[in-house]
């Protein structure tokens, strides 16, 4: 029988805040009995119930890292209590901060700061059976995503947390400055958050899909800088930018964002934004790309996220391409017009 005594002492070799907030199951296995909890925790006591299940080990109002560790606890605890301590079992379970607190940890200057948040978003797979109180606010999910882990808590990535955040926002101003943000600081590709929120179903929201224009545009402007980047960094041939390509007296072929006319050489920024139409999307691209290698022009597909990531490796395979052209039969004659 373990006689350890029923106080916090024992609990004082843990880490600073995982010896502040406890669930049940943690004090149980510490020594503390369920008789001590609720005598610690009576009016005046030193402890204090934060959520359901789980305990803050002294008076006062929870820090914001605490607040953080108790709805984890709470929306993570295992559903066999049993098997809470097992090596093997992460501290939380599956669940991962999302939401607005999800933001603020990414380092999001446009998300409140964490104590100002009545509630922090919980993410969990659909099947737990949890209900929404005190701090910690469920948001369930089909499947979950991978976390990030910031300062040693899951956390949702950041397309994940903005289209959970955006689901309770109302504000067009605040879910602009969100996506707007999620893009400029270099956090994500705009198609990636458009894939979240279009999963959430929010695409039908108006001052949803107005932000959404805005993101893309904004991916878009930042994806043509970085290419002319590319071309200037790596010593590239100046091609003639966003151009439009005509047969002599035939249809139009299409727009390219960067043609180099001596090579036959074209680059196309791939910007797609995945929504109910993504398909229709990809086919009128590939039709262009098709019927432009037809004529002999060689088309290189680049996406902004290949362009953050590795750029002098895009600049490598446009380098190719133009190397390639002498080795090609002629391509057809195109006329290039501006667009």
């Amino acid at each position: 029988m373990n006689n350890t005594p029923l106080s916090p002492h024992p609990l004082s070799h843990l880490s600073d805040v995982h010896s502040r907030v406890l669930s049940t199951a943690q004090l149980r296995a510490h020594g503390v009995s369920p008789a001590r909890i609720t005598a610690q925790c009576r009016p005046g006591g030193p402890w204090q119930p934060l959520l359901p299940g789980v305990y803050l080990l002294h008076p006062g109002a929870a820090t914001s890292e605490e607040r953080l560790h108790g709805a984890l606890l709470y929306a993570g605890r295992p559903v066999i209590p049993a098997q809470g301590d097992r090596p093997d079992t992460p501290r939380f379970g599956e669940a991962m901060v999302t939401g607005l607190a999800a933001l603020a940890l990414h380092g999001f200057s446009s998300a409140p700061a964490l104590l100002s948040l009545d509630r922090i978003d919980i993410l969990v797979p659909r099947t737990r059976r949890l209900r929404s109180t005190g701090c910690a606010r469920i948001v369930r999910a089909h499947s979950l995503p991978r976390p990030d882990e910031i300062t040693g808590l899951p956390v949702a990535p950041v397309p994940r947390a903005v289209a959970d955040a955006v689901a309770e926002l109302t504000d067009a101003n605040a879910v602009r400055r969100l996506l707007t943000e999620a893009v400029r600081g270099g956090h994500c590709e705009p198609g990636a958050v458009v894939t979240e929120l279009n999963r959430a179903r929010l695409l039908s929201r108006t001052h949803v899909v107005d932000a959404v224009d805005s993101l893309l545009a904004e991916g878009r402007s930042l994806a043509e800088d970085r290419l002319y980047e590319m071309v200037r960094l790596h010593g590239l041939p100046d091609p003639v930018w966003n151009v439009d390509l005509r047969l002599p007296g035939g249809p139009h072929l299409g727009g390219v964002d960067a043609y180099w006319p001596e090579q036959s050489v074209a680059v196309e920024l791939d910007t797609r934004a995945p929504r109910h139409d993504e398909d229709a999307l990809w086919s009128e691209y590939a039709r262009k790309r098709e019927h432009l290698e037809r004529l002999g022009i060689t088309v290189v597909h680049i996406t902004p996220k290949k362009l953050r990531e590795s750029l002098e490796q895009q600049a490598t395979v446009v380098r190719t391409a133009l190397m390639a052209a002498g080795d090609r039969d002629p391509a057809a004659y195109v006329v290039v017009l501006p667009r």
